[in-house]
Formats: structure tokens, sequence, C-alpha cells
């Protein structure tokens, strides 16, 4: 069997404003949406009743990350170095809870021992069945910055320049960059100002000369514009957006990627999380709310990010869960599917070939009960997932 017809669906294909009745076909070889024509397929199957939509895309994930500290390993809380074997099934066990609740492709935002750009390489080649992955490597940090335990500690335009240079040599497809301190670590704050304007740079245009992407992990407001002056292709949290970033998101073409699960997780186990981190993160969600509220309203390209791996965010339900985060900050359901197909496929330069249902992209998408434009929470429900036009199992 090798061609596949999907008759009588409700299709949101990513480009379309409406979920539509459209035939689709996929070819199971290829593992490619095919001519919607298709007579003569090997296998037809009724999905009357049934929602359908691209594959959800997340662009900021921590793979390695135990977001329940059971395995031990890393964690946003205390790095324990236990190799790169016990990371590695981490990282696999993450990269099938992603997949089996609709995820079909990551960002990975800052891995330890290349784990991410190994894998992402192995899927590539169809070695594992996992969502697909844009890999950064180590993220790029001052020394003693924010993640630390995921990055690589750089100081000065030089080193940012050779470790980005390092980075893409190893299979990087993007350059993860921190422009402030964050919640989760102790002894700095979301405002503290990290990485400079002319460290970033230099790493920006590594990754520009070869067609590639960076991003900032930027949460204060000076960090924030630091990090778009910097020419980074997205912000990651945003937390503290006042109406100049905005604006300067705008006419730079900036992407924001919210990763409201991030702070709510922590908010949710206040018992079981050390005192600061918890201070700080309630300290931040309301702000954060607003920021991204008013990013959509203004009309920031914004692409869905959880942080999956820090504290209590988890890789099953998060994705589906953030959209309707994001919904509640003031995002219509449109742009919150959006966020999670063509938007993040534009950010992650995957869209000549992901993040849409159309011919000659991958096969990437899920079937849902309910229509989620009218709840958003539609999403979250029962699922069948198609990877590469397979049926995930």
């Amino acid at each position: 069997m090798t061609t596949i017809l999907f008759k009588n669906a409700n299709v949101f294909t990513g480009k379309n404003k409406d979920f539509e009745a459209i035939d689709f076909a996929v070819d199971t070889e290829s593992g490619l949406f095919i001519n919607q024509e298709t007579k003569n397929a090997d296998k037809v199957i009724d999905l009357k009743g049934k929602y359908v939509m691209p594959g959800l895309i997340n662009a900021h994930t921590h793979i390695v990350l135990d977001p329940f500290f059971k395995i031990g390993g890393l964690s946003s809380v205390n790095a324990v170095k236990t190799g790169a074997v016990v990371n590695t099934y981490i990282a696999v066990d993450n990269l099938n809870k992603l997949l089996k609740n609709g995820v079909t492709y990551i960002r990975d935002v800052g891995s330890s021992d290349d784990i991410d750009l190994q894998l992402s390489k192995l899927e590539k080649e169809n070695k594992i069945t996992a969502p697909g992955i844009i890999g950064s490597g180590p993220a790029l940090v001052m020394t003693g910055g924010h993640g630390v335990e995921l990055g690589l500690e750089s100081d000065g335009v030089d080193e940012l320049r050779k470790n980005a240079r390092t980075n893409i040599k190893n299979g990087a497809r993007n350059i993860k960059l921190m422009a402030t301190g964050g919640v989760s670590i102790d002894g700095e704050t979301p405002h503290d100002i990290q990485l400079s304007v002319d460290e970033m740079r230099a790493a920006v245009n590594e990754a520009h000369h070869k067609g590639y992407t960076a991003c900032a992990h930027a949460q204060g407001t000076e960090g924030i514009k630091n990090a778009i002056r910097a020419g980074v292709d997205s912000i990651e949290h945003g937390i503290y957006l006042d109406d100049e970033a905005i604006q300067m998101m705008l006419e730079n073409d900036t992407h924001l990627v919210p990763t409201l699960m991030a702070p709510w997780a922590i908010n949710q186990h206040p018992d079981k999380l050390p005192d600061f981190m918890v201070k700080k993160s309630l300290a931040v969600q309301e702000a954060h709310i607003v920021s991204i509220g008013k990013a959509a309203k203004a009309g920031v390209k914004i692409a869905m990010g959880t942080d999956s791996g820090t504290a209590y965010n988890d890789f099953e339900n998060g994705s589906s869960e953030e959209l309707e985060h994001m919904v509640k900050a003031g995002l219509t359901p449109l742009q919150a599917l959006q966020s999670a197909s063509v938007n993040a496929a534009e950010l992650l330069k995957i869209d000549d070939y992901a993040g849409s249902i159309e011919s000659d992209k991958l096969a990437d998408f899920i079937i849902i009960e309910e229509n989620p434009l009218e709840d958003i929470k539609a999403v979250q429900g029962d699922k069948i997932v198609y990877k590469k036009g397979k049926k995930v199992e």
C-alpha cells in the first residue's frame, strides 16, 4: 500500500481561515501529501464528522530535561551531570510523548552533548520515528549566565562567533542566545542584561550567513530590545514587552514565542519547588499574559512554543494546553492554530516542506473530534496522529 485517500473531513490546511470540506491523499512511501485528485488510491479512509489540521509545531523545547525530576539527569532546578546515555534516554522518551500527542515538528533550543543534533539527523534519515527536529545544540550564554547547564559559556564577540560556528559545524540549524536572566535560576532576574548586542549580533550573523536562524531567551524589556537590535529571528518568552519593543518586532519581522506554559506550570506546584523560583514566576505571570495579548493584537507573528522540560512543564499535554493559554491571553483561536502551523514553520524555515496540508509537503497531520476554532480545547481531546503519512501507534 502506498496511497491513502482521506475523504469527507473538515480540514484546516494552515493556509485557509476555517475548516473546509477537503479530500486529501498521502503517499506512505514518500511520506508526502500528494495531488488531492487521486482517484486510484490503495485505501480510502472516511473522516466524516472529524476535523483535520497540520501536526503541531513546538518551537521551544528542551528534550533532554526531565520536568518531573524522576530519572536524574539535567533539570531546570538542579543540573546533575549523569551523562549522555541517560540524557539521550530522556530525550527519546520525551520525543515519543510529543509525537503521540500531536507534535510532529520541534525546535529544540538548548541541549547537552549535541543530543538534539544527533537525533535530528537520525529522524531525517528515517532511522527513528519522532517529530522532526531543528536543533540548536548548547545555548550560547555569558560566563555564569542563564541556562549554563545547557549552554556554552561565551564572552566577547570573537567567542560568540567561534561558538556559533562550532554549533553549526556540529549540525545546529538555529543558534540560541541568552539575552537576559530568568525565572528558574537563583541569583538573577528576568530584567538582568546578559549577552550584549554586539555579542549576539556576531552569532546571529553566522547563522544568517548559512541561511539558518537565531533566537534569544529575552524576558526583560531592555534585553528584548537588545536581541531585536542584534537581528534575532525570534524572541523567546517576551515577558515584559512595551510598545516600543512591539513596534521593533513589527519593523524587523521578529517572531514571538510566548511559552506561557512555563510560569503557569511552576505556579501550579509552589510546594514542590524552590521559593526563589516560585516567587519570580508568580511575579511575572500577569505581565507575561498582558504582553502576549498586546503583541497579538498589534500583529506580531507568534509561533507556539512551551519550554517543555522546565519544572512540571510536560511533553504530553503542554503543546495543546499552550494554545488554550494563548487564547486566554488574547489570541484568536485562528491565530493560535496558525502559531502552531504556518507561523512556526516560517520561523523554523521549514515552510517549504512542512507546516501545512498541501501537495508535496510532509504528511504530518492530526485528526480530532471537535472544531478548535469554536473551542481551542478541542486540540487537547482524543486525536489520531500521522507522521510522514504513517499513523502513529
